[in-house]
């Protein structure tokens, strides 16, 4: 059976061929992050998930080269496009509201596993255990936790952007996350703090 695109003057896909995945991945624009603070510039989801995939092969590249790893740079690029995948579905539960206490935690993560196994099932079924190891990564791995810490490291970056706008509702998450990274103990993420991140906090002109 011949597929017929969207757009033309014909009916589109037809039903049994359809797939909702890349369509749900595409709404990842509309789901704002920081929406219990004010905002000099909103962010979403995608925008925050491409900077967390360059930040993370920043990292696995800092790792390889510096630190003698062996780390997997296309994988753990692929797994940082996808960490927020959840969100579509569930929105971005703000961090004083998702952490406030365990048992709001541990039911967010369900709530997560939910939606992820939901995008799972829009997929081919031949596709689908390509796409499970994305949506539910091994977190043991070293390129999850390379993953991790580029997303404390990007939201981080949000907070020195907006501080440099003058907006000082992010100085208190920007000091709690720089905490976060400290903690990480991890070469590769002191050296893109020291050689990369203090450019965040710099104008147009300063940077040329």
């Amino acid at each position: 059976m011949r597929a017929i695109w969207p757009g033309r003057s014909c009916p589109g896909w037809i039903d049994d061929m359809a797939s909702h995945f890349y369509a749900y991945m595409a709404r990842m624009k509309h789901i704002k992050r920081w929406g219990l603070r004010r905002n000099t510039r909103e962010e979403n989801d995608q925008e925050h998930s491409l900077m967390v995939a360059m930040i993370a092969h920043a990292l696995a590249v800092l790792r390889n080269t510096r630190y003698a790893g062996s780390v997997d740079a296309g994988k753990v690029v692929t797994l940082a496009i996808y960490h927020e995948a959840s969100e579509v579905i569930t929105g971005d539960l703000a961090s004083p509201i998702k952490y406030f206490n365990p048992g709001i935690k541990t039911a967010f993560k369900s709530i997560e596993q939910i939606a992820n196994e939901k995008l799972l099932s829009y997929l081919p079924e031949d596709q689908r255990k390509h796409y499970g190891q994305l949506l539910f990564p091994d977190t043991r791995t070293e390129e999850y936790k390379l993953v991790k810490a580029a997303d404390k490291i990007s939201a981080y970056l949000k907070c020195v952007e907006e501080l440099s706008y003058g907006n000082e509702e992010f100085r208190p998450a920007m000091n709690s996350l720089l905490d976060d990274i400290e903690k990480l103990d991890l070469p590769e993420v002191v050296d893109f703090m020291a050689e990369y991140a203090p450019s965040f906090s710099l104008t147009l002109d300063a940077l040329n």
